[in-house]
C-alpha cells in the first residue's frame, strides 16, 4: 500500500512530489501529461524564480525535477479513472487498468477551459487564443485583443489586456455583464475598450496566428468580422473530478471545498490543491503552493496514524 498517489502533473502534482518524495513518503504520481493548462503558452513571464520561459519548457523543467527525486514512482501517459475507499484507505483505478491502494490521496488533477467550440479556436490555441490574461497579456503589448466573456474572469481579463494592448473588444453573448460591478466601472473608463453586446462568437480567423474574430451581432442578426491579433476565452473553467464521484463535497461549480488552511477535503485521507479546487486565484504559482502545503499536512496526518 502507497502512503500517498497524487493525481496531476501540473505544477501542483508536480511540487507535491517533490516534497513527498523529501518527506520519504512511499508516493506514487499519476500524470496523463506534464505542465498543466500553461503547457501551451508561448511565454510565461511569472513563474518565479524565472524571468521567461515557453509552456514547453516548463513542463519539461517540471518533469525533469520530479524525475530526479529518488523513491518516487511516476505514472506517466495515464489517467485516473476511479477512486472508492477501501479498507485503510483507498483504490484508485487508471484508464491503463491500474490498481493502486493508498492510504492518503492528493488530488492535484486541474480544472479545463470551457471552450467556445467554434472553428479555429483549437487550431490557434497558443497562437493568439490565449486563457490566461495574468499570464499572457504583456505579450499583445501594442496590439489589438478581443476578450470572450462578461462574468469576473472576463472583465478582469480586460483589466489585465488595457495594461499592454491598444485596443480590446469585450465579447458579451447577452445583454448583461455579470462580473464585478466595481470592475467594470473601473475599465469602462478606458476609451480604448469597446464592449460589443448581443455578440456571439461564430470563429477564430488565422493561419499561423490569430488574425480576426467573426461574431454574430444578434441585433440585426449579421455576422461581422473584428480584426484582432489576441482572443482572451474566459467563459470559466471545467474542474477535472468526475473520477472522485460523491466522495468529496464540491461547490456549485463543481469545485472541489478544501480547508484553505490544510487544502483538507470533506473526506479523511484525500487533500487536494490547485484549479480543481474551490480557490480565488488560478495561478501555477498558487497550485504549486497549495500542493506543498497539503503534503506537509499529509506527512503530519500519516505520522499520526503511523503511531496509533
Amino acid at each position: 500500500m502507497y502512503d500517498l498517489v497524487i493525481v496531476g502533473g501540473g505544477p501542483g502534482g508536480v511540487a507535491a512530489g517533490v516534497y513527498a518524495a523529501r518527506k520519504k513518503l512511499n508516493t506514487v504520481v499519476v500524470a496523463e501529461n506534464f505542465g498543466g493548462q500553461s503547457a501551451v503558452s508561448a511565454d510565461i513571464q511569472n513563474w518565479i524564480g524565472t524571468k521567461s520561459v515557453s509552456g514547453f519548457d516548463l513542463a519539461k523543467n517540471l518533469e525533469e525535477h520530479l524525475r530526479a527525486q529518488q523513491d518516487l514512482e511516476i505514472v506517466d501517459g495515464d489517467l485516473v479513472t476511479k477512486v472508492e475507499k477501501a479498507d485503510g484507505g483507498f483504490k484508485v483505478s487508471t484508464r491503463g487498468g491500474k490498481l493502486l491502494d493508498t492510504k492518503t490521496i492528493l488530488v492535484a488533477s486541474g480544472s479545463r477551459h470551457r471552450r467556445l467550440g467554434v472553428p479555429g479556436e483549437d487550431r490557434l490555441d497558443g497562437k493568439g487564443v490565449v486563457w490566461c490574461s495574468t499570464c499572457d497579456a504583456p505579450l499583445f503589448g501594442g496590439k489589438t485583443v478581443a476578450v470572450v466573456g462578461a462574468g469576473n474572469a472576463g472583465l478582469e481579463a480586460v483589466r489585465d489586456s488595457l495594461a499592454y494592448a491598444s485596443k480590446v473588444y469585450l465579447i458579451v453573448r447577452g445583454e448583461v455583464i455579470k462580473g464585478d460591478p466595481q470592475t467594470l466601472e473601473e475599465i469602462k473608463k478606458d476609451s480604448r475598450l469597446e464592449i460589443m453586446y448581443l455578440a456571439e462568437t461564430q470563429e477564430i480567423l488565422g493561419d499561423k496566428f490569430v488574425t480576426g474574430l467573426k461574431y454574430l451581432d444578434k441585433k440585426d442578426n449579421q455576422v461581422k468580422e473584428l480584426k484582432v491579433d489576441g482572443v482572451f476565452v474566459e467563459i470559466g473553467a471545467v474542474p477535472n473530478v468526475e473520477f472522485l464521484g460523491d466522495l468529496v463535497k464540491k461547490d456549485q461549480y463543481n469545485a472541489i471545498i478544501v480547508d484553505h488552511t490544510t487544502q483538507q477535503t470533506s473526506q479523511l485521507g484525500i487533500w487536494a490543491a490547485g484549479d480543481v479546487t474551490s480557490l480565488l486565484y488560478r495561478q501555477n504559482n498558487i497550485s504549486a503552493g497549495d500542493a506543498v502545503k497539503a503534503v506537509l499536512n499529509i506527512n503530519d496526518y500519516l505520522s499520526k496514524i503511523n503511531r496509533s
